[in-house]
């Protein structure tokens, strides 16, 4: 049982595109969950946590399937391409569309962490976000 969460661990990191380490700048993607959906063939849902250390961002990205993000702790601006930008506070959540370009994430607080719960829906194969194609 350990072996196989110790597998699946690594696969879902492998598949995020690596859980972010603070030390490099870049935020802290956890995995919860991920479990296959038997009513959508070939769609999983991944449950992650998404940590902020002080001032910290993310890049610009993007996601293959429908992303709903719940704020934890702190403070989290975010902005999805063809709205304004907006401070998401504890219990505040947003919805991301398929294919949208995410322009900005990041914490809010030059002093404080933010964490968020991210619920995202993915194909079997697909990295939670991938950079938006130049």
């Amino acid at each position: 049982m350990k072996q196989s969460r110790v597998a699946v661990a690594a696969l879902m990191f492998a598949l995020c595109g690596a859980a972010h380490a603070n030390d490099t700048g870049e935020e802290k993607i956890e995995l919860v969950m991920r479990q296959a959906i038997p009513e959508a063939a070939g769609k999983n849902v991944l449950i992650a946590t998404v940590s902020y250390t002080p001032g910290l961002a993310s890049e610009a990205h993007m996601h293959r399937g429908s992303v709903f993000a719940y704020v934890l702790e702190g403070h989290v601006v975010s902005q999805v391409e063809g709205a304004a930008a907006k401070t998401y506070g504890p219990g505040e959540s947003w919805y991301e569309a398929p294919g949208s370009h995410h322009l900005i994430s990041r914490n809010a607080s030059k002093t404080k962490p933010a964490k968020l719960l991210v619920f995202a829906l993915v194909g079997e194969q697909d990295p939670v976000k991938l950079p938006i194609p130049k």
